[in-house]
């Protein structure tokens, strides 16, 4: 996985809102068929950063790259251009409409007449959906009446029937159980199987170290550290989140320490 081609790289980005620096010099990697953790307190720059990506932020300077071929991403159109999905914490579905109807919301398959095609639909939504949740069988209920790994499932699937080669995830656990959380981390690795390139956003580093492959941690709008998990542990990964100190004990450039300051 080391030598791969990355998927995505954003190359030393940029983006203030007035006299706040909210990403600054921060350059991360995305690879195919990887899990990546992006952590760092509120405020860090994380959102910012992920925002630029799905073309909510238009970019101040620096590049975006998507297999290896320079990317203008300047509206979340463009970013669904390039195969980039984002998945909020809200999940943004419809709680009175049904699964295939969410799936399709604002990209509906017509017949010829111009009518809806609900068959083509749900057709459509039950082959997405068995690729990730063989037993779900609720595709008539409003999405209301699911559980949270179902209606995350729901969500996922929006992205898979578009054709998303990177899927970015929002806090994809937060306020779920013991059992949806499990259910969620399934429908993560059935993703990552697949090939499908998945940043995920959590503040929660019992997830993050069970099922990213690398983690980049930011502080400030700066980069502190990208490495395999299997390289640090929790403990250093909040030394890193708190301070921006480096576990052999310097700080990140650009960061100052909490001691000096």
């Amino acid at each position: 996985m080391e030598t791969q081609q990355p998927l995505v790289q954003m190359r030393g980005v940029y983006k203030h809102f007035g006299g706040v620096r909210a990403v600054e010099d921060m350059s991360i990697d995305i690879r195919q068929g990887e899990v990546l953790g992006l952590l760092g307190h509120n405020g860090a720059g994380k959102s910012t950063l992920i925002k630029i990506l799905s073309g909510a932020y238009p970019i101040d300077s620096g590049e975006i790259l998507i297999g290896g071929e320079k990317a203008t991403i300047e509206t979340p159109r463009d970013a669904k251009a390039y195969g980039i999905e984002t998945i909020y914490q809200t999940l943004a579905l419809a709680d009175n409409l049904a699964t295939p109807a969410n799936i399709f919301f604002g990209r509906e398959i017509l017949t010829r007449f111009g009518a809806l095609d609900e068959a083509a639909m749900e057709h459509a939504t039950i082959g997405v959906m068995k690729r990730l949740n063989p037993n779900f069988k609720n595709f008539h209920d409003a999405v209301s009446k699911l559980s949270g790994g179902q209606r995350q499932a729901v969500a996922i699937a929006r992205t898979l029937q578009f054709n998303a080669r990177i899927i970015i995830m929002d806090e994809p656990t937060a306020a779920l159980g013991p059992h949806e959380t499990q259910m969620v981390a399934d429908l993560i690795r059935n993703l990552k199987n697949e090939g499908i390139a998945i940043v995920m956003i959590s503040h929660d580093l019992h997830d993050v170290f069970d099922l990213a492959d690398r983690i980049t941690v930011m502080k400030n709008g700066r980069h502190v550290w990208t490495g395999p998990v299997a390289d640090t542990d929790k403990d250093e990964v909040l030394q890193m989140i708190i301070l921006g100190k480096l576990p052999d004990g310097s700080y990140a450039p650009g960061i100052v320490s909490e001691d000096a300051a």
